[in-house]
C-alpha cells in the first residue's frame, strides 16, 4: 500500500483542471483554502475554483496578489482577473521551487491578479479562532516569542513565524516543535487524563476524546496531526477497556487507515517523517532505554528515557532528511536533551493560554503571559545558541534515491534489537551507501542553473566548489546559496560576480565563500594575467579583451561567456576556439543565429553548451 501511494499516489490534473488554461488571461471565480501568506510587498493563498470566465472548473490555483493592502482570509470567495500560468520549477532539480511545492497541495497554476474584488465572506469560526489566538499571542509577546507560543498551540503551518527563527530550529534539529504532532498531543492528552484521574471512566474517556478533537479542530488534518490522533484515540480506548496496546500494532493500523482514505498522503514529506519518527519510538526507544540504564551510572540514569526517544526518532528519520534535504542537524541529539525540560511545560502553558486568550483583557493577558514568554525566550535563545555551533547543519547533499534505500536497509540490525545478528551486513551496507554517496560527491563537475535571465555556474571538485553570478542582488545571492547547499556545499572557495552594478548583498556573498570577486569602478572581475585558484579549480581570462573565461574543474575545461558581445568576439579568437573542450556556458539566453553558430561549433569541438 505504501509502495502504491509513492507511486500512483501522487496527485494529478482533473478534466477540469485550472491548469488546462495556463498561459490566458482569464475571469476567476473561487473559495480561499486558508488565509493568505503575507510577504513583503505581496500575499499568495491556494484558491478552490468554482468558475473560469463563467464556466464550471475544479481545481486548485495559487492567487498571488501585489500589493496586498488587505489579505485576504480563509473562507472569502474572490472574483480575480490574470493571466493563468505554470508555476516555475526551482533553479535546479535539486532546489524545491513553486511548482514542487504546489503539486504536493494538488495545484498546477498560479494567477498573478492585475484585479481582484471580494464577493462574500463566509462565517468561519474555526479560522477565526485560530487567527485570533495566533494575533493576541503575537500582540503580547511580540512576533518572535508570540509566533512561538501560537506554533505550540496551532502547528507551523498554521502560523506565519519570522523565517530567520524557523531556520534557527531547522538548523539546530527542532523543527518537530514547531509541527503540531504526536509531542504535542501526548503533552495535552497527558495533562488531561492526569486530571481526570479520580474521575470515571466515561468522564476520562470524554475528556480525552474532547482533548483530541480539539487538538485536530486547532492543529488542522494536517498528515503528521491526523496520524497523532488515530493513533492516541486508539491508545485511549485500548487503555480504558484494560487492555494492553502494542505500539507498532497501533501505528500499522493507522498508517494503513490514512492511506486507505488518502493515498496521496505517502509522498507526503510531514506523513513520512512522522511515521518514521513514530516508528523509532515504538520500535527501538525501549530497547535503547535498557540498555543505557544497564551501562549507565547511576547518576545519570534519570537521562535514559530521554536520550532513547531522542536517538530513535534520530536515526529512524536520517534517511528521509537525507533524501528530502540532503542536510541533517549535527547536534540535534544535544539540542533535544536541552530543550526536552522547556518544552513540554512551555507547550502545556502555551495550550492554557490559548484557551483564556480569547477572554481576558490585554492587560490581565500580558500579565498571565509573562512566565511564559520569558520559557519563550528562554527557548529561542537556546535555539540560536545552537544553532551557531560549529558546522551545526552537515549538509551531505542529495544521495540518489537507491543509496537512500541501501542505507536504510543497513541501520535495520541497529535500530531493531531482533535483528542484531545482522549487524555486520549492516555495517557493510551502511559503508557501502556512504562510500557511493562520496563518489559522486567528490567528482568533478560543473552545475548549472538560471531563472529571471539571471545565471549561475558551480564548478565543484574533490569536495570543493566556486561559483559565478550573472547577477549580485539580494535574490541571486539567495538562490546561489540553495544551490551551493543542495550539493553539499556550506562554503564555497571564491565566488566571482559579473554584476557591474554595486550590490547591498555583499554581506550575503562574503557568507558563503573565503573570497569574492566583483567589478569596481568599471574594472573586469579578472585583469589579464590574473587567476583565482583553489586546488583543483582555476578561472583565468579566455581572450585578452572581452569578459570571456576558461574555467578548469578538475580534469574538465570550459569556455564561460557571459553575454552576447563576449561570445561574438570568442568566436573570432583562435585561443577560444582551440583545443578540446568539456562545455561552454553562456550568461544569457542565445538567439536562434547564436544557437545555430553554437551546434555548428559544438559537432567542431564535440562540446556541451549550457544553459
Amino acid at each position: 500500500m505504501l509502495i502504491k501511494g509513492l507511486l500512483w499516489g501522487a496527485p494529478s490534473p482533473g478534466a477540469h483542471d485550472p491548469s488546462l488554461l495556463n498561459g490566458r488571461t482569464v475571469e476567476l471565480i473561487g473559495r480561499l483554502h486558508a488565509d493568505a501568506r503575507v510577504f513583503d510587498t505581496s500575499c499568495s493563498a491556494l484558491i478552490a475554483v468554482d468558475r473560469i470566465d463563467g464556466r464550471r472548473f475544479r481545481g486548485r490555483t495559487e492567487v498571488v496578489l501585489q500589493p496586498c493592502l488587505n489579505p485576504p482570509q480563509q473562507g472569502w470567495q474572490l472574483k480575480l482577473t490574470g493571466a493563468l500560468k505554470a508555476p516555475q520549477a526551482g533553479v535546479h532539480r535539486l532546489v524545491s521551487g513553486p511548482a514542487s511545492r504546489l503539486h504536493r497541495l494538488g495545484s498546477w497554476s498560479q494567477l498573478r491578479a492585475d484585479q481582484w474584488q471580494v464577493l462574500h465572506k463566509s462565517w468561519t469560526p474555526i479560522a477565526d479562532a485560530r487567527r485570533s489566538v495566533a494575533a493576541r499571542f503575537q500582540q503580547v509577546a511580540g512576533p518572535q516569542r508570540g509566533g512561538l507560543l501560537a506554533a505550540l498551540v496551532l502547528g507551523g503551518a498554521q502560523v506565519q513565524l519570522p523565517a530567520e527563527l524557523r531556520e534557527a530550529f531547522r538548523v539546530a534539529g527542532l523543527s518537530h516543535a514547531l509541527a503540531a504532532s504526536g509531542f504535542h498531543l501526548s503533552v495535552v492528552l497527558g495533562a488531561v487524563l492526569a486530571i481526570a484521574r479520580g474521575l470515571s471512566r466515561p468522564f476520562r474517556v470524554s475528556l480525552g476524546c474532547s482533548a483530541l478533537l480539539m487538538f485536530l479542530t486547532l492543529a488542522g488534518g494536517q498528515p503528521s496531526v491526523v496520524r497523532a490522533v488515530l493513533m492516541g484515540a486508539t491508545a485511549l480506548l485500548i487503555r480504558e477497556s484494560d487492555q494492553r496496546s502494542r505500539g507498532a500494532g497501533v501505528l500499522l493500523f493507522t498508517l494503513i487507515l490514512m492511506l486507505l482514505i488518502r493515498p496521496d498522503w505517502a509522498q507526503s514529506v510531514g506523513f513520512q517523517l512522522s511515521a518514521a519518527a513514530t516508528a523509532g519510538l515504538t520500535l527501538s526507544a525501549p530497547g535503547v532505554e535498557q540498555q543505557l540504564l544497564r551501562c549507565c551510572p547511576s547518576r545519570i540514569r534519570w537521562l535514559a528515557s530521554a536520550i532513547a526517544v531522542s536517538w530513535a526518532a534520530l536515526i529512524w528519520t536520517l534517511p528521509l532528511q537525507l533524501l528530502h534535504f540532503g542536510s541533517t542537524p549535527l547536534y540535534a541529539l544535544v539540542a533535544n536533551l536541552l530543550a526536552a525540560p522547556l518544552l513540554a511545560p512551555l507547550t502545556l502553558s502555551a495550550m492554557g493560554l490559548a484557551v483564556v486568550a480569547l477572554l481576558l483583557p490585554h492587560p490581565l493577558l500580558v500579565g498571565l503571559s509573562w512566565p511564559v514568554q520569558q520559557l519563550a525566550g528562554m527557548l529561542i535563545s537556546l535555539v540560536h545558541w545552537i544553532s551557531h555551533w560549529p558546522a551545526a547543519q552537515l549538509l551531505s547533499g542529495h544521495p540518489q534515491p537507491w543509496v537512500v534505500l541501501l542505507m536504510a536497509f543497513g541501520l535495520i540490525p541497529w535500530v531493531i534489537s531482533s535483528q542484531r545478528g545482522l549487524r555486520g551486513f549492516g555495517v557493510v551496507t551502511l559503508l557501502s551507501a556512504v562510500f557511493l554517496h562520496a563518489v559522486v560527491q567528490l567528482g568533478d563537475g560543473v552545475v548549472v542553473a538560471s531563472r529571471f535571465g539571471r545565471h549561475w555556474l558551480l564548478a565543484r571538485h574533490r569536495g570543493r566548489a566556486a561559483l559565478v553570478s550573472t547577477h549580485a542582488e539580494p535574490q541571486s545571492c539567495r538562490f546561489a546559496k540553495q544551490l551551493a547547499h543542495s550539493h553539499g556545499h556550506r562554503r564555497l572557495d571564491g565566488i566571482v560576480l559579473l554584476d557591474p552594478v554595486a550590490s547591498e548583498a555583499m554581506g550575503c556573498w562574503m557568507s558563503m565563500a573565503e573570497h569574492v570577486q566583483a567589478p569596481h569602478q568599471g574594472h573586469l572581475p579578472l585583469l589579464k594575467g590574473q587567476r583565482l585558484r583553489s586546488e583543483g579549480l582555476v578561472l583565468s581570462l579566455l581572450t585578452d579583451k572581452g569578459q570571456a573565461f576558461q574555467l578548469q574543474a578538475g580534469e574538465q575545461r570550459w569556455r564561460l561567456l557571459p553575454k552576447p558581445q563576449v561570445l561574438w568576439a570568442a568566436g573570432r579568437s583562435s585561443s577560444a576556439r582551440s583545443g578540446r573542450w568539456t562545455g561552454t556556458w553562456l550568461g544569457f539566453k542565445p538567439t536562434q543565429d547564436q544557437q545555430r553558430w553554437l551546434h555548428r561549433l559544438k559537432a567542431k569541438d564535440a562540446m556541451r553548451v549550457d544553459p
